[in-house]
């Protein structure tokens, strides 16, 4: 079984939903839509799985054109992000729905009904209930388990967990690639987070405004991101930004010089460039002599545990410092903060990767 978009496009009016994509999906892969709202994630699943049809391009499925085809008439599965499951069935005929209209025995029935039951953790009472009457986590692990009977050669998640708590997201996000990982079913998987992508491993697409940036093996376009847009995108908070100057041997920082005698800056020609580190590469505290230093001011904190968001100011730029421990920084106080050159990627003014970090492409 195989997907493959060639070409596709969705234009409503005059908005451009889905710029011209073409994508291809192996069997039995993982795949991660990843993108804020509004990127396009929807409209490229629904496209895929035949709810909406391309303004221009076709969908393959196992090498046959079914651009036309109606979505009755395809091996799909989808599971939205709000709970969608049939209120004056029980739990049990839920799951059973998509058996039946395939002319099942009962047998047959009641066996897979079970066993994706016990998969997804329904004991026998909650399967004689109506899904109104069951928790949020357990009415989507109904739609979930109604997705797997079917055995649906693609299914498509749209950001399932988005409405849980906490604690059923984490466990739900564990076993969704391992309830599925004896079939040979094409996954797509949307989401708004990038830890999400990198937990679900497989391969990621990264949207933003109706574009596929880049798409390739997970851990790949998250190391080593072929343009800003998409280390915009896989990086959380976003990826923090500063214009730099590459002259003869030396590196400008705003208004000051530094030697460029780092791997990543030798091998760049004179220029201004873009250069960006993530939020968990920027320290408070300076750590060693190689690394570069910016003045800021704090707009904020948050302390999440064993963690700090630091919010900075810097230009005109708002920064975000993800650092260790427990830092209850002063409001507007003066902090200088500190990246080693080692994880900082430079891209050239018009936003493609001019030079990886050094750590990426050592990983």
């Amino acid at each position: 079984m195989s997907l493959k978009l060639e070409a596709v496009s969705k234009v409503v009016g005059s908005d451009v939903h889905i710029h011209p994509t073409t994508l291809e999906f192996a069997p039995g892969s993982m795949n991660v839509l990843l993108g804020p709202t509004l990127s396009g994630k929807t409209t490229m699943m629904r496209l895929m799985a035949g709810l909406d049809q391309p303004t221009e391009g076709r969908v393959f499925w196992q090498g046959r054109d079914v651009t036309g085809v109606r979505v009755q008439d395809r091996q799909a599965a989808m599971v939205y992000q709000q709970f969608i499951n049939y209120p004056s069935m029980t739990v049990y005929e839920n799951i059973a729905s998509p058996l039946r209209l395939r002319g099942l025995s009962s047998g047959e029935i009641d066996a897979k009904v079970r066993a994706a039951a016990a998969m997804m953790k329904l004991s026998e009472q909650q399967l004689g209930r109506r899904p109104l009457e069951l928790s949020g986590g357990q009415q989507q692990r109904c739609a979930l388990a109604r997705a797997l009977v079917k055995e649906a050669g693609l299914v498509l998640l749209d950001e399932p967990l988005a409405n849980l708590d906490y604690k059923l997201r984490e466990e739900l996000r564990a076993e969704i690639p391992k309830i599925f990982e004896e079939s040979e079913a094409i996954f797509v998987y949307a989401t708004t987070e990038p830890h999400e992508a990198l937990l679900l491993g497989g391969n990621t697409a990264c949207l933003w405004e109706g574009r596929v940036t880049q798409f390739g093996a997970t851990p790949s376009v998250y190391r080593r991101p072929t343009d800003a847009t998409t280390a915009r995108v896989f990086s959380d908070p976003p990826m923090n930004f500063v214009s730099i100057v590459k002259k003869g041997s030396e590196l400008m920082v705003e208004e000051s010089a530094t030697p460029a005698d780092f791997p990543t800056f030798q091998r760049l020609a004179d220029g201004p460039y873009l250069a960006g580190f993530r939020a968990n590469h920027l320290r408070i505290a300076k750590t060693s002599d190689r690394e570069l230093s910016f003045d800021c001011r704090v707009a904020g904190t948050e302390i999440a545990g064993s963690e700090s968001f630091i919010h900075l100011e810097h230009g005109g730029e708002r920064w975000v410092a993800l650092v260790h421990g427990v830092h209850d920084l002063p409001h507007h106080a003066e902090q200088t903060v500190y990246v080693d050159p080692a994880h900082v990627y430079v891209f050239a003014p018009d936003g493609d990767i001019a030079a990886a970090a050094t750590y990426a492409e050592a990983g």
